[in-house]
């Protein structure tokens, strides 16, 4: 790959995952531990993820265990997990925690799969605007130096198919998350 195109491709490759990410934090009625992923912690006076402070298991489909390396931060996590904007209420016995999932109802799953597509349209317009950046510098490159016409022309027509390519990637990736979700 062209040298030139490189910077463009690893910034299209990051807006991919960033893309998963955002897909790993919704909540398909089955428990997955990437959706605790963004809740920070109190711990010791410092916001501390809660993967750094608990192991996180998954003993049934829709049960999260969390287990604590400190018991006394059965509280804080509860409360952490509270304030987050999960919509899940978790149980304690003292020891760990529990979040169990309930079933998403049919209209939950429908606004799911509408924040999906407007997640995989936003990738979309990410990627066209690093398009966008990379023929930018490609004018700017034949107005000042030596490269002919042609090769600018060869340049963009590369950074055109390089974002096609993410383009389909991030429709796959809707397509499979809202399959995902809408699956009962």
């Amino acid at each position: 790959m062209d040298e030139r195109l490189v910077q463009y491709d690893e910034k299209m490759g990051k807006t991919m995952n960033n893309l998963a990410e955002e897909f790993g934090s919704i909540r398909a009625g089955r428990a997955n531990p990437h959706v605790l992923d963004k809740i920070r912690v109190d711990y010791y006076g410092t916001p501390t993820a809660l993967q750094q402070v608990a192991n996180i298991s998954v003993p049934e489909p829709r049960m999260l265990l969390i287990q604590p390396w400190e018991p006394s931060l059965v509280k804080e996590i509860e409360k952490a997990i509270l304030t987050s904007d999960l919509g899940i209420n978790p149980t304690n016995d003292g020891k760990v925690i529990r979040l169990i999932f309930p079933e998403l109802t049919e209209e939950r799953r429908k606004e799911l799969a509408k924040e999906i597509k407007k997640k995989g349209e936003n990738a979309k317009v990410a990627i066209r605007n690093i398009r966008r950046d990379a023929n930018d510098s490609f004018k700017k490159l034949g107005k000042n130096s030596d490269v002919s016409e042609d090769e600018i022309k060869e340049l963009e027509d590369k950074a055109q198919k390089m974002t096609d390519k993410y383009i389909a990637e991030v429709d796959k990736a809707v397509e499979s998350k809202t399959k995902e979700i809408l699956t009962v």
